[in-house]
Order: structure tokens, then sequence, then C-alpha cells
């Protein structure tokens, strides 16, 4: 179509068609850092009707930290936990953060940073807003005010996606077992990468 086009998806790098990459689509890709990203997940398959809920957050982290590479399906049905592994397309995107059309970003630093990374999503994007126009989007769309209207702009589940936006509030719900789990794998698989760089671990996942 011969108008601008925006497209949101949860799909992986590899689900999502090649022409995407081929065209003069761009591509912004947004993670949060893993701890907070399953507390957050846990809610959602607990609040959602559709989605199967756990019983205790020992049975959710089992399904999470569970690798979808184990089938080629881009959507596993053979595992309870839609989407598997954060881990999965953190490893995949790795290997596309210098692509000439990708754009990697970090909740993070989308909350914490706020006007820095409105100027380069738009410089990314080619548009040039005034200063003015950079600070209007930062104030207006931080978590508390997008949260607030969440039902009339997602509809029924709009509160259950927006949640709490918290920085490190896994330090309220992991256990210490759990969260020596979730490091040894974040080492695994991405300490020395320049996605895991971006990550901060230190700062927002650190015990």
């Amino acid at each position: 179509l011969p108008f601008l086009r925006i497209l949101i998806t949860h799909l992986n790098y590899d689900c999502l068609p090649k022409s995407i990459f081929m065209e003069k689509g761009k591509v912004v890709v947004l993670f949060r850092n893993p701890k907070d990203t399953a507390v957050s997940f846990f809610h959602f398959h607990n609040n959602v009707p559709s989605v199967p809920s756990y019983s205790s957050r020992d049975e959710f982290f089992s399904g999470f930290m569970t690798d979808l590479k184990v089938t080629p399906m881009c959507f596993s049905s053979s595992l309870q936990l839609a989407g598997g592994s954060c881990f999965d397309p953190a490893v995949t995107w790795n290997e596309h953060t210098e692509d000439k059309n990708t754009m990697v970003i970090i909740y993070e630093d989308l909350k914490g940073l706020k006007q820095m990374p409105v100027k380069q999503v738009a410089e990314f994007f080619g548009f040039s807003p005034t200063a003015e126009q950079i600070q209007a989007i930062a104030e207006r769309d931080t978590f508390q005010p997008v949260s607030v209207k969440a039902q009339e702009t997602h509809g029924a589940v709009g509160s259950i996606l927006f949640h709490k936006g918290k920085f490190v509030y896994w330090k309220n719900v992991f256990a210490e077992d759990q969260n020596q789990k979730l490091a040894a794998k974040f080492k695994v698989c991405l300490e020395v990468t320049k996605l895991g760089v971006k990550f901060k671990y230190d700062v927002y996942c650190k015990p």
C-alpha cells in the first residue's frame, strides 16, 4: 500500500517474512531485562483467560526457562508457556543489532532516558521533530498516562498488559536459586554480546 503503516508483532526474527528485511521496511525491536520480563509474563499468563495459568511461580519459572529450540515451530503447542524462554529471541536478534533497517531499544532506556530514545526512534524513521515535540511525546507516553488509558486503547486486556512497569520489581518475586539460574542463563546466552551489553544487566538484574 502507498501509505506508511505500523505493524506490531511478538514474532521472532526467524518467523518474520524475509521480504520485510529485503524491502524498505524498518524494524524497531524492544527488549526488557529478562527478570522483569519474567515477572510481567507471569502476571499476564495468570490474568488472561485465553492463555494457560500457573498454580505457582515455580511452575511458571520452569516454563519460562525452557528454550523453544527443541521445536521448529514459531509458537510451540507442546510447551505450555506461550513463547518460551525470552533468551531465544534475544540470541537471534543479537545477530542483527547492526542491520541497516533494524533498531534495538531497551525498555529501561525508553523509560529512564525519556527524551533521548524518542529522538533516536524519530530519526531512525526519518522524522525531525522539534525539541518541544520530543518533550511533549516523552511526557505524554510515559507508563502512567498510557496505563490510565489502557482499556480505552487496548480494550479488556488493557489493565493486564500494563501491570506495573517498574524497574527491578523481580526482587519481590524470585527466590535466590531462581535468580542464580537466570543469571547463569544470561551469562551463557548474552553476557559478551552486543545486545547483552545494552541490557545493562549489572544495573537492573544484579541482586
